[in-house]
């Protein structure tokens, strides 16, 4: 059997063990080696003209600056990788100008769909909802999902009925709006085209404890339609984690990583084919995709820092206890 198919096995058979159960005991994982903490987070991959209003590219760089600092201020005081990543989201979901949350783009009936899933690297608990209206904050009604459902995935009304029943205050669908997004949909509609939404968020962090964790946030694309529902939310296609690869979140074509399960095949390969995060990332992102399909981001077990993207930029952060920090938008 060609690599490529028997990777794309392995990496469907860690899905479907990963959503089988919430209950899972813990993995045994050998010991590590490596950064004490790491956490990478990004904010879409995509088209940002280099040329960009000097407002605008550094209200890009402020808004990852102050999500990758709340994520390293969990990381460095000892705090979970899990903490740290829905940290990381909450923080983007609430700027206006990334495609999560605040900023998320219109549909074409013009209103928002918001899609989210949390995954914990220590026994690959996740949670996921999609095409939710009235909650503030997607990713903190997936990490709900997670920890007091007996479900995975949960979407449209069902999930809202969830997150009243949890206590989330709904909020209404024009708390979303924002004038940059209604320009996208209009110029769109006159278009008849599908744009993408860029400006998806995630997050992949390393606790001082050797566990993983990953969590991605998104409006999806302008113009969608029939509640059409990405890569994001689906577990081992646009958000993965497993202590004994990496934690992976994507952004970009959210059909295509879902038609490869990008995001579980790169693990797989790093877990039983023996390869590097790195290697593993390009193999897929590069030779499998299609050039400009999108990026993501990673973090290893040893706390190896991927951020690979074939868009024109990718808005991104990554920092880690030996002393890297940094922030940035092109190559």
């Amino acid at each position: 059997m060609k690599l490529r198919s028997f990777s794309l096995l392995v990496a469907l058979s860690l899905v479907a063990v990963a959503c089988a159960r919430q209950d899972v005991n813990p993995k045994q994982t050998p010991p590590r080696s490596g950064a004490e903490w790491a956490i990478a987070i990004h904010g879409g991959a995509g088209s940002i003209p280099r040329d960009i209003p000097d407002e605008e590219r550094q209200a890009y760089v402020d808004g990852l600056t102050v999500a990758l600092d709340r994520g390293v201020e969990v990381l460095r005081s000892g705090g979970a990788a899990l903490d740290a990543v829905e940290r990381v989201v909450l923080t983007l979901e609430d700027d206006a100008h990334f495609n999560a949350g605040r900023g998320a783009v219109f549909t074409h009936e013009g209103r928002h769909e918001l899609d989210a899933a949390i995954m914990n690297g220590r026994d690959r608990s996740c949670g996921s909802v999609a095409g939710v209206t009235t909650v503030r904050h997607p990713i903190h009604l997936a990490r709900l999902v997670m920890e007091r459902s007996k479900h995975v995935f949960l979407a449209g009304p069902g999930a809202e009925a969830f997150a009243v029943e949890v206590g989330l205050e709904p909020v209404d669908n024009s708390f979303f709006d924002t004038e940059k997004r209604r320009r996208q949909l209009e110029k769109a509609l006159a278009e008849e085209a599908n744009e993408s939404g860029m400006g998806t968020v995630g997050a992949v962090a390393l606790d001082r404890e050797g566990h993983l964790a990953a969590a991605t946030s998104t409006g999806g694309l302008t113009n969608k339609r029939w509640g059409r529902i990405g890569d994001v939310p689906v577990i081992g296609a646009g958000t993965f984690a497993d202590d004994a690869s990496c934690a992976l979140s994507a952004t970009g074509q959210g059909e295509q990583f879902i038609r490869h399960t990008v995001t579980g095949s790169i693990a797989a390969r790093v877990e039983l084919l023996g390869m590097d995060l790195d290697q593993a990332a390009r193999k897929v992102l590069v030779d499998i995709l299609r050039p400009g399909d999108g990026g993501v981001i990673g973090v290893s077990r040893s706390g190896r820092l991927v951020l690979l993207y074939t868009t024109p930029a990718m808005l991104r952060g990554a920092a880690d206890a030996e002393g890297r920090h940094e922030v940035a938008i092109w190559d």
